[in-house]
């Protein structure tokens, strides 16, 4: 459902999918190539949000934020039931299922939030950070296996996005699929 508040309506690029059972509300805009999946939630009431391109929002992930516009760069993935209430993700980054990222915290790019990590309210973490745990800690650099992970899928996004506007995901195979014998 997509629905307008507070007089202002969510915009959003012709070349996004957005699921029919997502929830976008008020002041948001998705920028190209975007997929946003069943259950997510982006609620731009108290202020608004901001999604660059090949955005991959997964299913049931809360996207709020406030009192600042919450800012989520290009080539981002946002894993299963994710609640992101941040101030900004940057270009390149990868959040976990289920972490959850509070008010005002800011992400650099090039960085991996782990699974079920909590990054605290107003913490900021540098480009090219691997941040596991709870509270989030700063772990190292994201090894060239988690970048790949970052890096591969927003280059297929497009053909994603195709096929579920299609109706033919099932079709569809990811590249980095093996095939079963």
């Amino acid at each position: 459902m997509i629905k307008s508040f507070d007089g202002k309506t969510p915009r959003i690029a012709e070349s996004a999918y957005i699921d029919e059972s997502a929830y976008i509300m008020g002041d948001v805009e998705i920028g190209e190539n975007c997929i946003v999946f069943p259950g997510a939630v982006l609620r731009g009431d108290f202020a608004g949000i901001r999604i660059g391109h090949n955005v991959w929002i997964e299913d049931n992930c809360a996207i709020h934020c406030g009192p600042r516009d919450l800012i989520i760069g290009n080539d981002v993935t946002i894993g299963h039931g994710a609640v992101v209430n941040c101030h900004r993700l940057g270009n390149n980054v990868l959040v976990g299922m289920s972490a959850t990222l509070l008010h005002e915290a800011e992400i650099g790019n090039d960085c991996v939030i782990g699974a079920a990590t909590l990054v605290g309210e107003g913490v900021k973490i540098p480009d090219n950070s691997f941040v596991v745990g709870v509270p989030g800690k700063i772990r190292g650099n994201p090894t060239e296996k988690q970048l790949s992970w970052i890096r591969r899928d927003p280059e297929k996004y497009p053909q994603f996005v195709k096929a579920y506007k299609a109706g033919k995901f099932q079709q569809f195979v990811f590249p980095t699929t093996r095939a079963r014998e």
